[in-house]
C-alpha cells in the first residue's frame, strides 16, 4: 500500500522537483498523481517542452511511488517515449502505477497527459530495493 504521507514528505524535501514547480495531485490505493505547468524556462530551441522536462516529470513520478514503502529504491533503468509536443502554459499530469514488486526489483509506468488528455510522454522504469 502507498504511503501518501511519505510521498508528500518526499516530494517536498526535492528541491530539484521543488524548482520545476512540480505538486502531488493524489495518492490513490495504486497509483501517484503529479503535475507540472509548463513555462518559458523549459522550452527548448522549436519552442516546445524541452525532453529533458518531461523526462523529469516521469522520473519524479516513478521516484515517489518507488520509494513510498519506506525502504529506499534506486533506478537501474528507464524508458522514456516521447508521444505529443507540449506548449508553454500547458499543465501536464503524471500518473505511475506499480507494474510488479518482487524481492530485490520493481518497475512502474507512467503517463504523462497534457491536460487535452492527449499523451505527452510513456515511461517505463525499474528500480533496486535497497531495503
Amino acid at each position: 500500500m502507498i504511503d501518501g504521507e511519505r510521498v508528500s514528505t518526499l516530494l517536498a524535501s526535492d528541491p530539484y522537483a521543488s524548482g520545476l514547480g512540480i505538486r502531488l495531485v493524489e495518492v490513490g490505493e495504486s497509483s501517484v498523481t503529479i503535475e507540472m505547468t509548463v513555462d518559458e524556462s523549459m522550452t527548448n530551441f522549436h519552442g516546445g517542452l524541452h525532453g529533458g522536462a518531461l523526462f523529469s516529470l516521469a522520473d519524479c513520478a516513478f521516484s515517489l511511488y518507488s520509494n513510498s514503502y519506506g525502504d529506499p529504491a534506486v533506478a537501474i533503468d528507464t524508458h522514456m517515449v516521447f508521444s505529443a509536443a507540449v506548449s508553454p502554459g500547458e499543465t501536464l499530469s503524471a500518473v505511475v502505477e506499480e507494474v510488479n514488486r518482487g524481492r530485490t526489483l520493481a518497475t512502474y509506468r507512467v503517463l504523462v497527459r497534457r491536460a487535452d488528455g492527449k499523451l505527452a510522454g510513456h515511461f517505463t522504469g525499474t528500480v533496486l530495493l535497497l531495503g
